[in-house]
């Protein structure tokens, strides 16, 4: 990340061009925003953990204006919206988790996309050759893959339920980004470049992301003024001018008649969205998955994610065993194991619990997870894709008898975002938020400068009766999303959340057990190389991971495979952000030191000489 110096730098030379959209500077970044990266901060009065400086300056502007940790997170994942287009922003959804200090409660919002009323079982099937349509590119750049979006309304129930300010003022740091621009990292340019065929293939696209052709360069400055008057819009006439109105209008046009180019090549199959579909969308409240860890509260998101069942599970089961007493090995050799196992049961039962009976208490129940232990043989690892477990049918005691092997191909995607934040009042945010795929659908709803989903990609492709997450119209697709809060004696003890796909599941729990039971800190517990056992036969992994442990786990009998391998977009797994709690009263944010560049971690009074 370069320095400021360089940033200003930068933002000089790109004043002095004179270009369209992305690369006009405002004179209003003559007062720019500190945009170093610093992945860990200690100190008091309120954290923030982002993957981007402009998102972590906006959380710690509301609340040192004493807005609160809601007001904050909604701050900054507006922020994120502008300067992380290619992994969140309002044309997608999310999972908002919030600890209430006055209460002590976690309540949680359910902001995840819904299919369409009318999509049919066969959306998928392309019907010129009667198969599903290739995955990439045609179905996630097209109509059909979006979902109604969640974010606008997760945004505005977060506030009505926890908030201070209103939608409006929470959205002024993200009208300002917008407006005067933000300078160009190394990231959002091969992001850019990355997605350069698809977006080509869409008028309105193209002429944001792709001015003259190209990808914005390094370092100049990109603004995005569409989307200020969006976000302006919306402060002022509230969320019912995106579910309603000319936006609504515009929204569903894009869906049903994507605004491709002259030459596009992609077949880009059209959408059902109607305004009817984003009038009838509501943010849902529920309450989270808990599990006991050592005997620390973990709360996490329930289904429609699987992230807390899945994570929940994977604790319970291993909290069967001591990981604390054994080698690096033996814990890791575990770890895998109970993984594969939760991820065996979230493919058989797990699905939005308004269509599925999903055995949500059974999969967090200490003793279903004390009886899938008895499938972890300490010297061996299991030959994969290993069974489900029977949730009618358990009482903690081995043997266990599996259910029916469920039939589960992972198309989640790994771009999304996370954040975390805290307040003076000890609030707590852990929100998690995408548009899927690295870009979304690709389209840009025109003249509005944001990118809409390609969600409901994250459905089975084929029609399935049998299976959880089948495709049905006003389904929310089953996620991995897993923002996490843990409590010691009632009291916030750690927040985390990464982005991922279905890695999300496995970084977040990896991470709890570097920090609780391996005796890491939170931030080498982040920086930690990861892996990620998901049923499958081999382990994915990053490099390092490999370097560190694959021999040693090798006479286990695990076999790995490089992450980014198999077509993903980094040799990397997630980009976790957290917050933990010490007993003095301060906090320590910490974010990616390296991962997708580099996080941004701030508190509001810092600690200094302190890590």
């Amino acid at each position: 990340m370069p320095s400021t110096t360089r940033q200003m730098a930068a933002v000089t030379a790109a004043l002095a061009l004179s270009v369209t959209v992305g690369f006009v500077a405002s004179p209003a970044f003559a007062d720019p925003r500190e945009t170093d990266k610093t992945a860990t901060a200690t100190g008091y009065g309120g954290a923030v953990s982002t993957v981007d400086p402009e998102a972590s300056a906006a959380a710690i502007e509301v609340l040192s204006k004493g807005g609160n940790a809601a007001d904050a997170a909604v701050a900054a994942a507006a922020t994120l919206g502008v300067t992380e287009p290619y992994s969140a922003g309002i044309g997608g959804g999310g999972y908002f988790v919030f600890y209430d200090a006055k209460t002590g409660h976690v309540g949680t919002i359910d902001g995840r996309e819904t299919a369409p009323a009318a999509i049919t079982h066969d959306a998928f099937i392309d019907p010129a050759t009667g198969k599903p349509y290739n995955f990439t590119p045609e179905l996630v750049t097209s109509g059909v893959s979006v979902g109604v979006p969640g974010t606008p309304a997760t945004w505005e129930r977060a506030l009505e339920r926890w908030g201070s300010l209103s939608l409006g003022e929470a959205l002024k740091p993200a009208i300002e980004v917008a407006t005067r621009g933000f300078v160009v990292d190394e990231t959002f340019r091969q992001q850019t470049e990355d997605n350069q065929p698809r977006f080509g293939a869409f008028t309105s696209t193209s002429s944001l992301y792709l001015p003259g052709g190209a990808a914005p360069a390094v370092g100049s400055v990109f603004r995005n003024p569409d989307l200020a008057e969006t976000y302006r819009l919306l402060a002022e006439q509230g969320i019912s001018a995106f579910y309603n109105g000319p936006l609504a209008a515009e929204i569903a046009a894009t869906v049903q008649a994507p605004p491709k180019t002259a030459t596009a090549t992609l077949p880009v199959p059209v959408g059902h969205m109607t305004t009817a579909d984003l009038a009838a969308y509501r943010a849902l409240d529920q309450a989270p998955t808990h599990v006991d860890y050592r005997g620390l509260d973990v709360y996490g998101m329930a289904p429609s994610s699987s992230g807390g069942t899945t994570v929940g599970e994977s604790l319970n089961i291993l909290d069967s065993f001591n990981l604390a007493e054994m080698s690096r090995p033996d814990a890791l050799h575990h770890y895998l194991e109970a993984s594969a196992l939760a991820f065996a049961d979230r493919a058989k039962y797990v699905g939005d619990p308004a269509f599925v009976n999903v055995p949500t208490a059974a999969l967090t129940d200490q003793l279903f997870g004390k009886e899938r232990a008895c499938g972890i043989d300490p010297q061996q690892a299991a030959v994969k894709p290993v069974a489900p477990g029977d949730v009618s049918s358990y009482d903690g005691a081995c043997p266990a008898g599996p259910a029916s092997l469920a039939d589960d191909k992972d198309t989640e995607n790994i771009s999304t975002t996370n954040l975390t934040v805290a307040d003076k009042w000890g609030n707590v945010v852990e929100y998690t938020l995408t548009i899927e795929q690295t870009g979304g659908s690709g389209i840009v709803v025109p003249c509005r400068g944001f990118l809409l989903n390609n969600e409901l990609t994250d459905f089975s492709a084929v029609y399935d009766p049998s299976d959880p997450n089948r495709i049905d119209p006003g389904k929310r697709p089953r996620s991995s999303m897993s923002p996490t809060i843990i409590l010691d004696d009632g009291k916030p003890f750690l927040a985390l959340g990464s982005p991922g796909g279905s890695t999300i599941i496995t970084t977040v729990l990896q991470t709890i057990l570097n920090r609780v039971d391996l005796g890491m800190n939170i931030s080498d517990a982040i920086a930690a190389p990861r892996a990620s056992q998901r049923n499958t036969a081999a382990v994915t992994a990053e490099a390092a991971f490999i370097t560190a442990y694959g021999d040693q786990l090798a006479p286990y009998g695990h076999q790995f495979t490089l992450a980014g391998a198999a077509g993903t977009s980094a040799a990397e797994i997630g980009a976790a952000t957290a917050i933990e709690f010490r007993p003095d009263g301060s906090m320590v944010a910490a974010a990616e030191p390296v991962r997708r560049g580099g996080g941004s971690a701030l508190v509001l009074k810092p600690l200094t000489g302190d890590r």
